[in-house]
């Protein structure tokens, strides 16, 4: 972490900081109430890191649009109850209120200001180029609550793939940190894919084809991984890319799933051609028959029933890969493991994963929803908080947030920043 500052870099002590989090939770909309405190929680430890500072933290809750895009006093009273120590809520952003909050705090404050996407300039610009973020530090948001830090610390890794003001505009204005959820994402995630040892094997399934698909590319032209292992609908679109004829339940489920679903295909086609031996498909597939398990052989299809999981041999074959793997990176379920009939491909690979002495890292919320279930989140060496934002490092994508925070140890070094 050499290129990001992080909370042991400074003395925060009887500072106002300004900390932004990812706590975006699952919300009753008719009630208001929390359905669940996971993301929440994840930042009690940067929390309390700051407890000697005047802390005030920015959040997002869902988007413009959605019924659970609410307001975050429900956040601030959960807080409260898990620090043990008053969050008061500010039903205001970067105005009089805010301001006031902000100026009337004491050391050991802690408040939380309204939902940042409440305003239009933080779902509004989100321009990008590579290293220049003065469009979102001439933001309002920015310029207004700036002046009042001093210093500012990103914890959101969940958001880290956006360039939203409230995200990378502090950067050009406040040295600015990484937080502890922040700091072991990218100390992990970075482990995984720059220090792998071999054999390493990425398990990519789910619903998500296109991030896999983009995974999988990123990990085989990067020499990540030595093998790919294909469930869910990944695997299915691997396999129809390959001339497998699934059946017209199946195919007609991902063209309709995927609105690019020929583009996908032609993706897929392009990874098998370029690493044919290291991309390993299922042999075999559960279909669900009138909600019963049927297993039949890949050549034996098409079927005009839905393939719901991997099958039995496919499962011991990917389990044998996983268990002698020395890194294992996961992300998505191996089929329906919502259904109890098909839980089988994916909890046996999860248990292999579990089993593995290899280093392992499960990425998205399918995934790491799967870990909690089958209560082996103890067995894994990582578990990231972050969905998309997982999904676009394992891709290789450009990071904000990441570029942000690299950009602002450079002008503290630089001597850019002067109160």
């Amino acid at each position: 972490m050499a290129d990001i500052y992080t909370l042991n870099d400074f003395d925060l002590v009887d500072k106002t900081v300004l900390l932004r989090v990812d706590i975006n939770s699952p919300i009753n909309p008719d009630t208001g109430e929390l359905l669940g405190d996971t993301r929440i929680r994840a930042h009690i430890e940067t929390i309390k890191a700051l407890e000697d500072s005047r802390l005030v933290i920015l959040a997002h809750q869902s988007r413009p649009g959605r019924r659970d895009f609410v307001s975050l006093k429900v956040h601030a009273e959960r807080l409260s109850t898990l620090l043990g120590r008053r969050v008061k809520h500010v039903d205001d952003l970067f105005c009089s209120r805010a301001q006031k909050a902000i100026k009337m705090m004491k050391t050991g404050d802690i408040i939380l200001l309204e939902n940042v996407r409440f305003y239009s300039e933080e779902v509004g610009v989100e321009k990008f180029n590579g290293t220049d973020f003065t469009p979102q530090a001439n933001t309002h948001i920015v310029r207004n609550l700036a002046p009042l830090m001093d210093y500012y610390v990103n914890d959101a890794f969940a958001a880290s793939h956006r360039a939203q003001p409230s995200l990378v505009g502090f950067v050009e204005r406040l040295p600015s940190m990484a937080g502890r959820v922040m700091e072991r994402e990218l100390k992990n995630l970075s482990h995984a894919i720059e220090d792998a040892e071999s054999p390493s094997v990425a398990v990519l399934g789910g619903a998500k084809a296109d991030d896999s698909i983009g995974i999988a590319k990123n990990m085989l032209r990067n020499g990540i991984v030595d093998m790919v292992l294909t469930t869910g609908v990944v695997a299915n679109i691997f396999l129809m890319a390959k001339g497998v004829d699934l059946g017209g339940h199946n195919k007609d489920f991902i063209h309709s799933k995927f609105k690019d679903a020929d583009k996908l295909l032609s993706q897929a086609k392009e990874v098998l051609e370029k690493w044919p031996e290291k991309v390993k498909l299922p042999t075999d597939v559960a279909l669900n028959d009138d909600g019963k398990r049927k297993r039949v052989s890949v050549s034996e299809l098409p079927s005009e029933l839905p393939i719901h999981d991997i099958g039995l041999d496919t499962i011991v074959e990917f389990s044998d890969y996983i268990e002698r793997a020395k890194t294992i990176i996961a992300n998505g379920p191996a089929g329906v493991f919502e259904t109890e009939e098909f839980t089988l491909g994916t909890e046996e690979l999860f248990r292999a994963m579990a089993r593995s002495e290899g280093y392992s890292v499960v990425g998205g919320g399918e995934t790491s929803m799967v870990c909690s279930i089958l209560e082996i989140a103890d067995q894994i060496d990582h578990i990231s908080t972050g969905g998309g934002a997982c999904v676009s490092f394992l891709g290789g994508k450009t990071m904000p947030v990441k570029v942000a925070l690299e950009r602002s140890r450079k002008l503290k070094e630089e001597g850019a920043y002067k109160k």
